[in-house]
């Protein structure tokens, strides 16, 4: 007969008291989804919803969404994904880009709008955690008030404490390659976050996460040399301006390069094709300046006035789309683009915008978001969003200037890298892209070509030494997979599965 001593017995039921607790706040924090209200019968996938405490003092929770693979959980990557604009919700990845859901589009009438399944889904090859981050975004939230005084940083770390947590709760996939991913602003701090956890790796942090690598499309580099100003070639180029007015804001661009080149000590020889040298001399006397958001003489000013005006005159986000409907006073084109927020974030309640517009569909979320069903479907806690909303304007502090030393870093240190981009995008144009790509001076592997989906042209790739792959999707728009699904999931399934594109 085995005896136990008091001391030990105590030891053993402090132990147990801490399972149970354990035991019970996941249950209050996790909810398995089985159907959601306005999908038809039940899910076809695994869906799970939850917090994780990232704030203790403030008591912040990050609300997530996890979609396992329709594949093989077990073996395929776990891809956290992260939605772009400073305070937008992750339901826009879900619904709208690269889940498993999408909204049926027909005009509201009271009821909860409908859903259905999204055949091109990224879950066919991967387990995707979308994530409510910062603090604020979607039913995220905080019970201090200073919980949502956050910038790029402290998101950042809180997510990596996310990960750590999530991924502490769910040991079944930590043999699983992990990749970050993220879009339009949030392509600026995913290397940063990628950054960090391979940082708490190597410290020894536990438990260990099997970082492999990331993926950004559309992205912001925080350089307003890259974000900003390749918008001028890329407009002229689709002709929203004519030579005329491009030759007198080319001039700019060409100044503001050899600034750029003086101030990061770069050579000349690394000027694009399209600006000349000829006019070295003249410009090294002009430089005042950095970008376009800050024209420093009067026909600067102008000239980049007309600019605004006629970049205006198409959708920014997809310049074939219709230009629609805008909750908050238009700001200029250069001053809107500066923070890569496309044209339909909702800021409060959203004003009813013609059903022809993209914009319809993230209407309906609205409703469906804010319903006492998918509340509780959801298992939204009570008390914590009065009001959800696609995106909230809340102060949050951009105290990343520049993802490229990330990029740099991570390739040079084996981690893989897509870098991606709608070609009919005119916030984030492909040329700003590839340009900062390019800048890292890595070697050309394989060549400017095609890739093909269906025996159609996808778009066109180059892949370069250190595991990095630049594409472009043929008639993608600022959230390339939202417009064009099926070529984004066939791009996406390769690179993941290490196939060429």
């Amino acid at each position: 007969m085995v005896r136990i001593t008091m001391t030990a017995f105590r030891s053993l039921l402090s132990v147990f008291l801490l399972f149970l607790c354990i035991s019970n706040h996941r249950v209050a924090s996790v909810t398995v989804v089985k159907h959601l209200p306005g999908f038809n019968g039940p899910l076809s996938f695994y869906l799970e919803t939850g917090y994780v405490l990232v704030d203790e003092v403030n008591g912040g929770e990050i609300f997530y969404y996890f979609v396992e693979s329709e594949g093989n959980p077990a073996e395929d990557p776990i891809l956290l994904w992260l939605t772009g604009g400073e305070r937008c919700s992750a339901f826009s990845g879900l619904a709208y880009e690269i889940g498993p859901i999408r909204f049926v589009k027909t005009l509201y009438n009271g009821s909860i709008p409908q859903l259905e399944y999204h055949p091109y889904g990224y879950t066919k090859h991967a387990n995707i955690i979308f994530l409510d981050a910062p603090i604020g975004a979607g039913f995220s939230y905080s019970l201090n008030p200073k919980g949502y005084e956050v910038g790029d940083i402290t998101t950042s770390m809180q997510i990596h404490k996310f990960l750590i947590k999530w991924f502490g709760d769910h040991p079944q996939y930590l043999s699983n390659s992990l990749y970050i991913g993220g879009d339009s602003y949030a392509g600026k701090t995913a290397p940063f976050i990628t950054q960090l956890i391979s940082e708490g790796n190597e410290a020894g942090q536990r438990p260990l996460l099997n970082l492999k690598g990331y993926l950004v499309g559309n992205p912001s580099t925080g350089e307003s040399f890259y974000d900003v100003n390749y918008q001028v070639p890329y407009a002229h180029g689709v002709g929203i301006i004519s030579d005329q007015i491009y030759e007198v804001v080319y001039l700019i661009s060409v100044t503001k390069f050899m600034c750029y080149n003086q101030r990061n000590q770069l050579i000349n020889s690394s000027l694009p094709s399209f600006f000349p040298l000829s006019l070295h001399q003249v410009i090294q006397r002009s430089c005042r300046g950095e970008d376009y958001t800050n024209p420093n003489n009067v026909v600067c000013a102008e000239a980049l006035d007309v600019f605004s005006k006629l970049t205006n005159e198409e959708g920014g986000a997809h310049i074939l789309e219709p230009i629609c409907i805008l909750v908050s006073p238009r700001k200029s084109r250069i001053e809107n683009r500066r923070f890569l927020r496309d044209d339909y974030l909702w800021f409060s309640k959203p004003e009813e915008p013609p059903f022809y517009c993209r914009s319809y569909g993230y209407y309906l979320s609205y409703f469906w978001a804010n319903d006492n069903s998918t509340r509780e479907a959801l298992g939204i806690k009570k008390g914590t969003v009065n009001e959800w909303l696609r995106c909230r304007a809340l102060p949050y502090e951009v105290d990343i200037k520049s993802s490229i030393k990330y990029h740099l870093n991570l390739t040079s240190r084996g981690y893989r890298a897509l870098v991606y981009s709608g070609d009919h995008d005119s916030l984030a144009p492909f040329l700003g892209t590839q340009a900062w790509v390019r800048s890292l001076n890595f070697t050309v592997v394989d060549g400017w070509r095609a890739w093909h989906v269906d025996g159609q042209t996808g778009g066109f790739t180059e892949t370069y030494s250190n595991n990095l792959t630049f594409a472009t999707i043929k008639g993608g728009g600022h959230t390339a997979p939202e417009y064009q699904p099926k070529e984004c999931m066939a791009m996406f399934g390769r690179w993941i599965s290490n196939q060429p594109l």
